[in-house]
């Protein structure tokens, strides 16, 4: 990509400006962990997925993602920083296994961070402080110190995406709408029965966000993930059906996508606490 040596060998920032725009490339398939700052990426894409803004916004990719472009190169016209943490380099440290708990390195690019500028402010002092510990002489100190700013990074972008859940109330709540939708249309039609229950990687498809995203989402809205929000969805039909209809547990079950009564007597006895029988008795 037309990059110096960098000054670390398992950790650099990168000025995007400094990128070559290779036309000939069109993807890129990092082995390590990338999160960056950049303006002006409106025509980058991640898989299908597109920016949905044209301003700062904040990305996070973990090993093995793909970065995608458009045609006449990967990075035109960018400004921001990446920063690129080689898993190497968390090894033997908490933030190596405390890292996979963040879930909007799963996030699809469409699904970015949307900075404030007193955001970006905090986000610029932290990377110019790990910039500063790397192009120092490494010790024995220099690991834990930048793995320390790394940390504090991350937990800060945890924050802005809980703040962004709810700033950005009219899209997500517009989300939250289209899942009952389609909750409600499944649950009415034969694929309950042809299909069993939708699972959740099914639902994020139709929605067209990342499983990921869609469970912080929930999370914040309602307190609950996605799968617990279908199972919420299935019990509210199960209950319809023991109250108006003559049908037994047994057929119930079957028309809800159970194979056998008995998962789903289980699953109904512990969201109401009531068997199926025992909830059907208490409308006689």
């Amino acid at each position: 990509m037309g990059l110096e040596k960098p000054n670390h060998p398992l950790i650099s920032i990168v000025d995007v400006a400094k990128f070559k725009n290779h036309s000939d490339i069109n993807a890129v398939i990092f082995d390590f962990y990338v999160v960056s700052i950049k303006r002006g990426c409106n025509n980058l894409l991640y898989g299908q997925q597109k920016y949905d803004f044209d301003e700062g916004l904040m990305a996070f990719m973990s090993p093995g993602q793909i970065l995608r472009g458009e045609e006449g190169g990967m990075l035109p016209n960018l400004e921001g920083w990446m920063l690129f943490i080689h898993p190497n380099f968390l090894w033997n440290t908490p933030l190596a296994k405390k890292i996979k708990r963040y879930d909007y390195f799963d996030y699809a690019t469409n699904e970015a961070l949307f900075l404030s500028d007193k955001e970006e402010t905090i986000i610029n002092g932290i990377i110019e402080n790990i910039k500063l510990e790397y192009h120092n002489n490494i010790d024995k100190f220099s690991q834990d110190i930048i793995v320390s700013h790394l940390e504090t990074l991350l937990n800060y972008a945890e924050r802005f995406y809980q703040r962004q859940f709810l700033t950005r109330k009219r899209n997500n709540h517009q989300i939250l709408d289209r899942l009952e939708k389609l909750l409600s249309d499944y649950f009415n039609s034969d694929d309950l029965i042809s299909k069993g229950l939708p699972n959740v990687q099914y639902i994020s498809e139709q929605l067209n966000i990342s499983p990921n995203y869609l469970r912080g989402l929930l999370k914040m809205l309602i307190g609950q993930n996605t799968q617990q929000y279908i199972h919420e969805k299935l019990i509210e039909k199960a209950k319809e059906k023991l109250s108006t209809t003559d049908f037994s547990v047994s057929e119930i079950a079957y028309e809800l996508g159970f194979e056998h009564a008995q998962s789903f007597c289980k699953l109904f006895k512990a969201k109401t606490n009531f068997s199926p029988l025992e909830f059907r008795q208490s409308f006689n």
